[in-house]
């Protein structure tokens, strides 16, 4: 491949900037409350609507920035590197609720639904996980049977992201709409708008990380929407969502190499403080080289990203790359998270401290939006290995 289709227009280096620096001034600050408090932070992402950064992959027709999908990784990658509650919570909304709208929604559905959310001003969620299901994305019982021009859903969804804020306007729920001639499900995409009668927002979960994001299960109970309210075609759920999980890869690896970057530059500016034995821990070369390989697999994983980004703009096929650069990011962010704290010492187990949050959050990365073992199935499979 070409190095230079690596390299960042200075469209794209702007963008990152000034992420970076609304990180370094808004977010810093306020991070270590919201994850010791366990709260929203409302105040940051109604200032992330103001400067169009749900908007950035949208075009200007639909209230977007224009952008491509590397600029909203990049922002996610910025947003990472000081509170990943955050970047998640951009990611969620733009990749799986206002994008599966965006590519597949009527004229009516994105008038109602997605205008609000590539303004930031609402949130939205996408209902796939079930307790029964995990990582098999097909393992579902959610139905949703028509009745006088209304589906009616019943079931029920768990660790779903910005399902329960007081600006979530709607949930993207996967349901069994039916029967394939072949005797397989019909799987189907369904809007839920927030509120609707029947439709339960269960208790917050109480997380090992992600502290300021929203997660809650959902549980739907005789849920009436109106038939105009199915997302695509009927039975093109499971391809519609399938390809929003392979898009949300790329920004989970974004976000995994913002938190593997946000660990190197939190070391090496200790490395440089913090002296032991008459002279910096830095001029060790057991931290030094710790660091070093800190750098390298920072470097490697925001390759792979850009990579799989470039492709998925090109309009090439993605999903390989979108796998690798997941698997890679995600492990690149919890080993540099241990190495952080390593460094740290005993001030990498005080939870004041950036990288022991990093360290808690970065754990969840190698788990959602596909396992680390389900991106090496799929990497298998596609060199020809037979890999259940």
């Amino acid at each position: 491949m070409n190095s230079a289709l690596m390299e960042l227009s200075q469209e794209h280096q702007a963008l990152a900037e000034t992420v970076r620096d609304f990180a370094n001034r808004v977010i810093a600050p306020v991070a270590a409350a919201h994850d010791r408090e366990h709260t929203f932070p409302y105040e940051v992402i109604k200032q992330m609507g103001k400067m169009g950064l749900f908007g950035l992959p949208f075009p200007e027709e639909v209230g977007g920035m224009g952008g491509d999908y590397l600029s909203f990784c990049l922002a996610i990658e910025e947003l990472a590197r000081i509170d990943q509650s955050v970047a998640v919570t951009l990611e969620a909304s733009v990749g799986l609720a206002a994008m599966p709208i965006f590519r597949a929604g009527t004229d009516k559905q994105k008038e109602v639904f997605l205008l609000s959310l590539v303004s930031g001003e609402a949130l939205g969620a996408f209902g796939l996980t079930e307790p029964d299901g995990g990582s098999d994305a097909g393992h579902l019982r959610t139905t949703a049977r028509l009745e006088n021009d209304e589906w009616i859903i019943n079931g029920g969804k768990t660790f779903i992201t910005n399902s329960g804020t007081s600006i979530t306007s709607l949930v993207i729920v996967a349901c069994i709409t039916g029967v394939n001639p072949d005797g397989s499900k019909e799987l189907s995409t369904i809007i839920v708008p927030n509120g609707t009668p029947g439709f339960t927002v269960e208790p917050a979960y109480f997380k090992l990380g992600w502290h300021a994001s929203d997660t809650h299960g959902l549980s739907f109970n005789n849920v009436r929407v109106p038939i105009g309210n199915l997302l695509g075609q009927r039975g093109r759920g499971y391809a519609d969502f399938l390809h929003a999980l392979d898009e949300g890869r790329i920004a989970i690896a974004a976000l995994g190499v913002g938190a593997a970057q946000g660990c190197l530059d939190e070391s090496l500016r200790y490395a440089k403080e913090r002296k032991a034995f008459g002279k910096t821990i830095g001029e060790h070369q057991s931290i030094a080289f710790k660091i070093a390989e800190m750098q390298a697999r920072t470097h490697i994983a925001r390759l792979a990203y850009y990579h799989a980004a470039h492709l998925l703009a090109a309009g090439k096929d993605f999903k390989i790359e979108a796998s690798i650069a997941k698997l890679v990011a995600s492990e690149a962010a919890m080993d540099n998270a241990r190495a952080a704290t390593q460094i740290f010492g005993g001030y990498g187990f005080i939870d004041e401290f950036r990288v022991a949050r990093h360290y808690r959050d970065s754990k969840i990365l190698e788990i959602g939006e596909g396992t680390s073992e389900v991106q090496k199935m799929l990497i298998a499979r596609s060199l020809g290995l037979k890999a259940e």
